[in-house]
């Protein structure tokens, strides 16, 4: 057994699959199982399979996972990241865009573009904060909160799709162990 292959190792080498049928196809063209690099001839160094890396395969899922989130969100719906931000303001309270963007893993140049493109839909508004006028605060508009439900319903409807290959003890551990790397 060669270094790291331990319990997860068989796992990993054995591959995976996603069982999904029409829509889903093109999604599933995403996700190849590992052994295809190994066939290729792609392992760069002795012992080394990219496609038995952490990172690459979390890129893969993530992948995927927007690929789900695009097709049941629809061209007019909001991005992952425009979601993000929506969900957060979700509780109603105003919330400084830099501590927002904290809060949904952006730096400050991205939730500043995400928040300029919700407020030109009329999903968001900007508020000067009035402690610091250097600080701006924001929170979703009528409009805003107007969509919610039913974006929530279609996100709860992505989780699912993304979740779809794995049994409910498989999807639980994973959102276990995502956790634990946060």
């Amino acid at each position: 057994m060669r270094a790291g292959a331990g319990a997860v190792g068989p796992l990993i080498r054995s591959g995976w699959e996603i069982g999904v049928s029409g829509e889903d196809a093109e999604i599933a063209a995403v996700a190849k199982p590992a052994a295809r690099q190994r066939k290729q001839g792609g392992a760069v160094a002795a012992g080394y399979v990219l496609d038995e890396q952490v990172g690459f395969l979390m890129r893969r899922a993530q992948q995927r996972h927007i690929a789900i989130f695009q097709r049941i969100m629809g061209e007019d719906g909001p991005t992952p990241t425009q979601f993000a931000a929506m969900s957060k303001l979700a509780g109603g309270e105003e919330i400084s865009q830099n501590l927002l963007g904290r809060m949904t893993a952006m730096d400050p140049a991205t939730i500043k573009g995400v928040i300029a493109r919700l407020e030109e839909r009329g999903l968001v508004e900007r508020l000067p904060d009035p402690d610091d006028q250097r600080r701006v605060r924001v929170r979703l508009s009528g409009k805003g909160f107007a969509q919610m439900p039913a974006l929530v319903e279609k996100a709860r409807a992505i989780t699912a799709a993304t979740l779809a290959p794995l049994s409910r003890e498989e999807a639980e551990r994973l959102l276990a162990l995502l956790a634990r790397l946060d």
